[in-house]
């Protein structure tokens, strides 16, 4: 019995704040020094399909196939050719790596504010010839916030992601806007997150840090997970956002020794990937 007070407290010292409340901040960067100084201990193991980002290894299929089921949205479903990512936050270089081989893939341009994660992803580009054409994929040692506005449709991108980025940011709604100028419009701002709820506080805290070590412990402050409503609320403020459908969620779990699945409805207590589409101009 005494076990309850503990986690009831664990969980409730920490105040609910919907996105659009809690997104305001005087800082012109999103790079926060203790995330930046956790990912950068892991640097060396990011391509080890074992190691700290075995999950990411696993889940990168589904990535790609969520990608795809926003671009085959109707009534505005794009061509699927041609392709110009942006990905924030890119890491070791997992989903641009694998994005820049797709034959649909026009080019990919990759950052990430740490240098040494940087510094792991080039290197691992290097042993793949392809990778190396000119214009085919590039990597950043920047925040989104030092990258140069788009000033033509040219220099948007069709798809941008932010895959298990924004909960490790702290002020999530400047870091949003400043990630929308990037996408050209009927492209898509693609990410995956974690809803804010007891389900995922005992599956990627507990289990997944402290009892199993499927991966660090630190990893996650399921303070700043942020939940499908809040999202979905951010970009109905958005003017320019989501008309027509353009809008969609799908949860995914992992199965240990099976590997991560999408769940229909999962969005709302666990995993999950969120597309949004810049609504195309009529």
């Amino acid at each position: 019995m005494a076990a309850r007070p503990v986690l009831l407290n664990r969980l409730l010292r920490h105040t609910h704040f919907p996105l659009r409340a809690r997104g305001y901040a005087t800082s012109t960067s999103s790079v926060n020094p203790t995330e930046l100084s956790h990912f950068n201990a892991l640097a060396s193991t990011w391509w080890d399909p074992y190691g700290s980002s075995r999950l990411l290894h696993l889940m990168n299929p589904l990535r790609h196939d969520f990608i795809a089921s926003c671009h085959a949205l109707k009534p505005h479903s794009s061509p699927y050719r041609d392709i110009r990512y942006l990905d924030i936050g890119c890491g070791g270089g997992i989903f641009a790596e694998s994005a820049a081989r797709l034959p649909s893939t026009a080019n990919v341009t990759a950052i990430d504010p740490s240098k040494e994660v940087i510094e792991v992803a080039r290197q691992h580009a290097r042993r793949d010839p392809r990778l190396q054409e000119p214009g085919r994929l590039e990597y950043l040692n920047k925040a989104v916030e030092d990258l140069d506005a788009p000033r033509s449709l040219d220099e948007m991108y069709d798809v941008v992601t932010l895959f298990e980025v924004i909960e490790h940011i702290s002020t999530p709604a400047p870091f949003l806007k400043s990630c929308l100028p990037f996408v050209k419009p009927g492209g898509w701002l693609i990410l995956s997150t974690i809803a804010r709820t007891w389900t995922s506080w005992v599956t990627t805290k507990v289990v997944a840090e402290d009892i199993i070590g499927l991966v660090p412990r630190g990893t996650h402050d399921w303070s700043k997970y942020i939940n499908e409503q809040e999202l979905k609320g951010f970009f109905d403020g958005q003017q320019g956002w989501g008309i027509n459908g353009g809008m969609k969620a799908m949860g995914c779990i992992y199965l240990p020794g099976i590997g991560w699945k999408m769940v229909m409805g999962g969005e709302q207590w666990g995993n999950y990937f969120f597309g949004v589409r810049r609504d195309p101009v009529e």
